[in-house]
């Protein structure tokens, strides 16, 4: 078992912190993770990107050309990762910031309107969880429970916090399950 995530969206969006939670998450559950964080010119409002590599075998490389699945959150990062994607992959679009259509028929596109969904549990912040939850609601690569205790430990010395995370994974979570599960 192998999966290969990329998360890219702007510096500034959390994509570092989700793909960093998804790689503790499955060293937590015994896999062999690598995580390589990418980032552009400038930290906020610049590119940003990591990979993700969750493994039952060694990991021989952090670098990920065509993932299985690609998480954007913005029409730059659509631009890059859309047409990377593996044939029979899955590509988790932030369809709050994305207007750019995938024309591709071979890889599974779920819209996630993960910005307005962040602000509609309380915090615009919270939208780098919606599409966490929506990678693993979609794929199974970690535990869903593992994934929320390792984000209550992450956030425990903000506890203000630890709620609305939980609450954000497990509706991004249910949104890509349910694509899924309906083949949407």
């Amino acid at each position: 078992m192998q999966h290969e995530v990329v998360f890219a969206g702007f510096g500034g969006q959390g994509i570092m912190l989700a793909g960093q939670i998804l790689a503790y998450s499955a060293m937590e559950e015994g896999f062999n993770v690598v995580w390589l964080p990418s980032y552009g010119p400038e930290m906020r409002g610049g590119t940003a990107n990591c990979s993700v590599v969750i493994s039952d075998r060694p990991v021989a490389s952090p670098i990920v050309p065509r993932p299985g699945t690609a998480v954007v959150m913005n029409n730059p990062s659509m631009e890059r990762f859309g047409p990377a994607v593996k044939p029979g992959g899955c590509l988790l679009v932030n369809s709050s910031l994305v207007n750019l259509k995938c024309d591709r028929s071979d890889v599974k596109t779920i819209l996630i309107p993960a910005n307005q969904m962040a602000i509609d549990l309380g915090s615009g912040k919270a939208a780098n969880m919606i599409v966490l939850g929506a990678y693993v609601g979609a794929t199974g690569a970690v535990s869903f429970d593992v994934l929320t205790s390792f984000v209550r430990k992450k956030f425990a010395s903000k506890p203000q916090f630890v709620e609305l995370n939980v609450k954000a994974l497990t509706a991004g979570r249910d949104l890509a399950a349910a694509a899924v599960r309906g083949g949407n």
